[in-house]
């Protein structure tokens, strides 16, 4: 589904009000400050890719500031990938400040407040994902946030490339089908910030600063495997299970719990697709890495507030109510 709109579509008298209520709503609440002069000049469109939310706005914003309050409001937690399209704009969270100019990317979290600062206007493509959709530690995401990634490296580069073009053609990936790019595109934004990880560290520190980082990515990459333990992941990473442990609880992960949650996550994601919509559920949880049917049903409900029928039905009946529902149960999103 696409959404484009148009300031210049409302009425002068409505259009403050409608404008700040359409940021808030489609995108995230913010407060903005426009030029008392000119009021409210907003153009573009806004997609959903799979869990992706694809914004391109040109505006004559010149800050949209995220306040420690709307910061704890009810909005599942989210990162956004900005990738400045014209000028120069500042971005600012966790007391850093990232300068960006047209083609750099920067992270920043919709759980922290945030500011963004631009004289002419701000003008970026926003790429939202669900921190929990990009499955990487509380602790990489801060460390990266407010901080160019990776400028005129190959990663960023094609990363920079890719977003932008697939900003540009709204009418692209609103077409059926097109939510097979959503997974690709976060693996994308993982390996952006891996890439950035390992170049920013100091050359001796640099395997230990994306250990926790190569860690997940061998787990998320062998999560179908009902047998995955502990000890092979310590061994593929020449390290010790007791290393591995104080590795993940450094960021705050439980191997057992993440690796659960990674699996009900695709579990989730197969059961809402269509071309899947025959396949038995305890295929779909075998092919996951779930051995037990019933410790996979009480599990699934527990973590998202309905069975995995349920979910599955309600997928295909009524998709805008399974939205509607993951909101209100951000943290089972």
């Amino acid at each position: 589904m696409t959404i484009r709109f148009d300031s210049g579509q409302i009425p002068a008298v409505d259009r403050d009000t409608a404008v700040r209520e359409i940021i808030s709503a489609s995108i995230v609440p913010v407060e903005i400050d426009f030029p008392a002069h000119e009021g409210p000049v907003v153009r573009g469109a806004i997609s959903d890719v799979g869990s992706l939310r694809v914004c391109s706005i040109k505006s004559n914003a010149t800050k949209a500031e995220r306040t420690e309050r709307l910061a704890r409001d009810a909005m599942e937690p989210s990162v956004f990938l900005g990738l400045q399209v014209s000028g120069s704009s500042l971005v600012v969270q966790n007391e850093r400040e990232a300068v960006l100019r047209p083609g750099d990317l920067v992270l920043y979290e919709s759980a922290a407040p945030y500011t963004l600062v631009d004289a002419d206007g701000i003008q970026q493509v926003q790429i939202r994902i669900p921190t929990a959709s990009l499955g990487l530690p509380g602790d990489v995401l801060r460390m990266i946030s407010a901080v160019k990634l990776s400028p005129g490296h190959p990663v960023a580069d094609l990363a920079a490339a890719y977003f932008r073009r697939m900003a540009a053609r709204p009418d692209l990936i609103s077409q059926p089908g097109a939510q097979a790019i959503s997974q690709p595109s976060i693996e994308l934004v993982r390996a952006l910030i891996t890439t950035h990880l390992d170049l920013a560290a100091p050359q001796g520190d640099a395997m230990h600063a994306s250990l926790r980082l190569r860690i997940l990515e061998y787990v998320r990459a062998n999560l179908r495997d009902p047998d995955l333990t502990a000890a092979q992941i310590a061994v593929e990473h020449h390290i010790s299970v007791r290393h591995l442990y104080n590795v993940l609880a450094e960021g705050g992960i439980s191997l057992g719990g993440w690796i659960r949650e990674q699996r009900l996550e695709g579990c989730r994601d197969d059961l809402a697709r269509a071309g899947l919509f025959t396949t038995p559920i305890g295929a779909i949880a075998k092919r996951w890495g779930f051995t037990d049917p019933s410790s996979f049903g009480r599990s699934f409900r527990a973590a998202y507030g309905l069975s995995p029928r349920e979910w599955r039905i309600m997928a295909h009946q009524d998709p805008a109510g399974l939205a509607e529902l993951r909101g209100q149960n951000p943290s089972r999103s």
